[in-house]
């Protein structure tokens, strides 16, 4: 019986995206936009990771710069938030996020939620042991089966308190979902106390996308499929401001241009990809 038992595994967008930050600090120029080896670590990839059609560093250029421009977003909004009085943090799709280990100085001082699937969940904190980490007590892992399971329910068993104020990151997440699950999931986040924020990205339909992204977006999508992971929605801004109004959010914004943001100046090129942009909403 044990021969059979399923192992767990990381989710593979949750492995490229690690992959990708280790990537930028490994062979980008200085300054780096976010330092982020840990994923690297915990994957712990053969000698021929780079070999991979999606570890092309040239071609995959742009959307490399996107992952760290999101990742650098987050890390600023949170701890901005942090400095305002906000002490809890979700992180709604965590994938192999390392805020946690990497900035320890800040995370202590929250309660911090990782919400993702069980297999990705249990792998991460096994390496994480392996590696010599610590799970301290604010460190919540909330694993979620999506299909079945409610993540709010979830999150609310984990210890997460209703009645004060939390940053919510839901990065690379939308993209996967129905308009309908999207809006639902605004809608429960809308919920939370007064003075809660929310940073979602979201995808641009192809046409509004610059020229230049559009073969590799073109490109993403027959993998996405092919590995059974279909994009699903996309959204413009304005659609997105609606939805995100119409779910009960008090204030509410579109970020975009994060390469003005973190890029300037820079001497390598190195510039983040048009489809991705961000829905930032108070509550």
């Amino acid at each position: 019986m044990e021969q059979n038992k399923k192992i767990a595994a990381p989710d593979n967008t949750a492995v490229r995206v690690a992959l990708w930050r280790a990537m930028h600090a490994q062979i980008d120029a200085l300054p780096h936009i976010i330092e982020d080896e840990i994923g690297f670590k915990l994957i712990a990839p053969d000698s021929e990771w780079r070999q991979r059609p999606d570890m092309n560093p040239g071609f995959t250029k742009r959307l490399r710069a996107s992952i760290v421009a999101r990742a650098r977003f987050i890390e600023d909004l949170v701890i901005e938030q942090h400095e305002h009085g906000i002490h809890q943090y979700v992180i709604l799709g965590a994938g192999l996020d390392t805020f946690a280990q990497r900035r320890p100085e800040i995370a202590a001082q929250l309660q911090l939620f990782e919400i993702d699937q069980p297999d990705t969940q249990s792998w991460k904190q096994q390496r994480l042991i392996e590696l010599g980490f610590d799970i301290p007590k604010w460190l919540h892992f909330v694993a979620v089966n999506f299909e079945i399971s409610s993540w709010w329910e979830q999150l609310i068993n984990a210890g997460f308190d209703t009645n004060k104020p939390a940053v919510v990151a839901c990065t690379g997440v939308s993209l996967y979902l129905t308009k309908d699950a999207v809006f639902a999931t605004l809608r429960q986040i809308a919920t939370l106390a007064p003075g809660s924020k929310l940073a979602m990205t979201f995808y641009l339909p192809l046409e509004l996308m610059e020229m230049e992204d559009r073969p590799l977006q073109q490109i993403a999508e027959k993998g996405a499929q092919a590995a059974g992971t279909s994009f699903i929605s996309f959204f413009t801004p304005e659609d997105m401001l609606a939805l995100a109004r119409e779910a009960g959010f008090k204030e509410v914004e579109i970020i975009s241009g994060l390469a003005k943001r973190y890029f300037v100046g820079r001497t390598d090129n190195l510039s983040p990809a048009s489809g991705e942009e961000f829905l930032v909403a108070t509550t």
